[in-house]
């Protein structure tokens, strides 16, 4: 009877690496595979929505005022031809980055400070829920009357929607800080501000990253919003086109310019799906079989 001996580390390893390094044609495969896979459920909830608008137009609902999906897709496409549009939607990102940033400084700030300190904790913590519920649209008159029909006002609700929610997202993930992770630090030599940006912040991330997210989603509400209501004359932008639309009763105009809106909102979503993607790799905690 034959005896198998057990392979040496160093021929065990570089088996091991054989099988981890695929030959570019494979790797190029398995790149297209997931690209595929994460492609495929979007473009068929894309061909549904288009059917099922479709239906709805040969149901004659609304026929008088509702266009097809044709219709409104030439639109698009003529849009998407004029410098106008483009002009318009880099106006509009353009307030979404400042008012983003600003909404991610202060947030952050203060769900640092609330997390920390509990007296602080007692008397805002739940006004900032309550802050974070409100409509986007209750802050454009006031920020009207205390700024004007100006950029400023437009960047104030975009603000005013976005730093709650970054914030409660900060201080959700100090609240299941584990204690023990703490008093590690503490016993590390860690104090305050060195305890915050070497334990407590990368602990927080995955947590902070989905209020981000979050946050994103209510500022880009708000800065919509705001730009419908407040018109700057010589500043073009989504809202301005929504407005237009409406004024003109333009069904397929409004339609493209949701659909651009839509759109904006789609790629932004991907690139935090990627940022909470490669945290999750780097916590251990990604399912590498369903990617």
């Amino acid at each position: 009877m034959a005896i198998e001996t057990p392979q040496e580390p160093a021929a065990a390893l570089a088996g091991l690496d054989q099988l981890e390094l695929a030959p570019p044609q494979q790797a190029k495969r398995h790149i297209l595979a997931k690209t595929w896979a994460a492609a495929w459920p979007k473009l068929l909830a894309l061909v549904l929505a288009l059917v099922i608008w479709q239906l709805v137009y040969l149901s004659g609902f609304k026929s008088a005022i509702l266009p097809g999906p044709a219709t409104t897709l030439t639109d698009l496409w003529h849009q998407l031809h004029h410098a106008q549009l483009w002009s318009a939607i880099g106006t509009t990102l353009r307030r979404a980055v400042i008012g983003f940033a600003l909404a991610l400084v202060i947030g952050t700030v203060v769900g640092a400070l609330v997390s920390r300190i509990r007296p602080l904790r007692a008397a805002v913590g739940s006004l900032i829920t309550a802050l974070q519920t409100l409509p986007s649209i209750v802050w454009v008159p006031f920020a009207i009357i205390l700024f004007g029909a100006t950029t400023t006002a437009i960047l104030f609700v975009v603000v005013m929607t976005a730093a709650p929610a970054i914030a409660n997202g900060l201080i959700a993930g100090a609240d299941f800080l584990p204690p023990l992770l703490l008093r590690a630090g503490k016993t590390m030599g860690l104090r305050r501000v060195s305890l915050y940006r070497h334990v407590i912040m990368p602990a927080t991330l995955p947590a902070f990253v989905t209020g981000l997210k979050q946050g994103w989603a209510f500022g880009w509400h708000g800065l919509i919003a705001g730009e419908v209501v407040v018109i700057i004359l010589g500043q073009p932008s989504l809202g301005v086109f929504l407005s237009n639309d409406q004024d003109q009763a333009d069904m397929a105009g409004a339609i493209s310019i949701i659909l651009v809106i839509l759109a904006v909102g789609i790629a932004v979503d991907l690139l935090f799906n990627l940022v909470n993607g490669r945290i999750r790799r780097r916590w251990g905690v990604a399912d590498n079989s369903a990617s």
